[in-house]
């Protein structure tokens, strides 16, 4: 797992800071999984790139810099952690909030925000309860169909403001389901993660 925590570090370009930052997120995420289950079991192989590279693309897609970022069912931390760190140093003046609505995944994402020293918010509520957040950017991984997360964008979302989703490989059939009833502008960019799947940008969202 060490040679694939430094191919991905050394991938990224970041600071000695934000190398240290991602390692505990990492350890503090392996030490908590076999109690809540953050993330699949079979997944921790490959956590360095099937997550915290798949979350860290998610960032640099984003239009900078980003004064309210917003990810929802942020569950782990990915990609909401990660983005938080990566704006530490790239953005400290970001605002970042997390929206997750079990308390115990909660408790991991404040731990793991204060063990880093890093500033973000965490919401303990659920995405369609919580107050409209007026987001620049709002960003949600493995949370939800597309026609779902144009809700959650209709309502925390402000306007001008742009949806990050990576969506695996049958987005092209999502896309076109949801079309029926959304209308968006939409750029599709190939994940540096999975060949097969992409990270969907959506603007000017709004129903039929």
């Amino acid at each position: 797992m060490k040679n694939d925590a430094d191919d991905v570090l050394k991938a990224l370009d970041v600071s000695r800071e934000t190398s240290d930052r991602l390692r505990l997120l990492a350890d503090l995420l392996l030490k908590w999984n076999p109690r809540i289950n953050l993330v699949s079991k079979a997944s921790l192989d490959t956590l360095w790139a099937r997550h915290i590279l798949d979350s860290a693309q998610i960032y640099d897609l984003a239009p900078h810099p980003v004064g309210h970022w917003v990810d929802i069912g942020s569950g782990g931390g990915f990609p909401g952690l990660v983005i938080a760190i990566l704006a530490a140093e790239k953005n400290p003046d970001q605002n970042t909030t997390l929206i997750e609505s079990d308390q115990r995944k909660c408790a991991f994402l404040r731990t793991v925000l204060r063990e880093t020293g890093v500033k973000a918010k965490v919401l303990a509520e659920r995405i369609e309860e919580a107050a409209p957040q007026n987001a620049d950017v709002l960003s949600a991984r493995a949370l939800a169909d597309l026609s779902q997360l144009c809700t959650f964008a209709e309502r925390h979302l402000q306007k001008g403001g742009v949806a990050l989703f990576p969506k695996g490989v049958t987005w092209q059939k999502e896309l076109g389901e949801v079309e029926e009833s959304w209308s968006f502008r939409y750029e599709v960019s190939t994940s540096k993660s999975e060949p097969e799947a992409v990270v969907l940008k959506l603007g000017d969202i709004r129903r039929d």
